[in-house]
C-alpha cells in the first residue's frame, strides 16, 4: 500500500473537487433560468436632444434612477447601447429603460404615478425622440 503524503493528497483531492464542480454546473445549465412568462414587459429607448452634454446626460440618469424606485415595478434594467455591431442593431439611442410589471394592472398604475409624471417632463425637456414598445406573453 502507498502512503499518501500530504502533497498527494492534495493535488488528488483538487483535481476531484474541480472535476465534481464541473459536472454540478452543467447538470444546473439551463434549470435556474428566472422566467418572464405572465408579466407585463414595457420597453422604452430615448433619444437626447444634445447626447455629448454630459450636464444633461446626468440630470437625465438621476431622473432615470429616480423613476425605477416606483413599487409597482418588479424588476427593471436602466441601460446604453452595447458595443454590439450588426446590420439589425439600432444602437442610435442614448438610455434605454426595461421594466417588468406583474401584469398590466400594475403598468397602468406605473404610468399615472407623480413620479413618472415628474419623470416624463424631464424627458420631454431633454429628449428629441422616445420609442415604447410594451410586450405580454403568447
Amino acid at each position: 500500500m502507498r502512503a499518501i503524503n500530504r502533497r498527494n493528497f492534495f493535488e488528488k483531492g483538487g483535481k476531484a473537487t474541480l472535476a465534481a464542480g464541473a459536472l454540478m454546473l452543467t447538470a444546473g445549465i439551463g434549470q435556474n433560468r428566472d422566467s418572464l412568462e405572465n408579466v407585463f414587459v414595457h420597453h422604452v429607448f430615448f433619444w437626447l436632444k444634445e447626447p455629448g452634454n454630459a450636464l444633461q446626460a446626468s440630470r437625465f440618469e438621476k431622473a432615470l434612477k429616480e423613476l425605477v424606485t416606483i413599487g409597482a415595478i418588479k424588476s427593471y434594467q436602466l441601460g446604453k447601447p452595447a458595443e454590439t455591431r450588426r446590420e439589425v442593431i439600432d444602437s442610435s439611442y442614448q438610455y434605454s429603460l426595461l421594466t417588468i410589471f406583474n401584469d398590466k394592472a400594475a403598468q397602468d398604475e406605473y404610468q399615472v404615478h407623480p413620479v413618472h409624471d415628474m419623470f416624463r417632463k424631464v424627458a420631454d425637456e431633454l429628449c428629441s425622440k422616445v420609442i415604447v414598445y410594451d410586450s405580454v406573453n403568447f
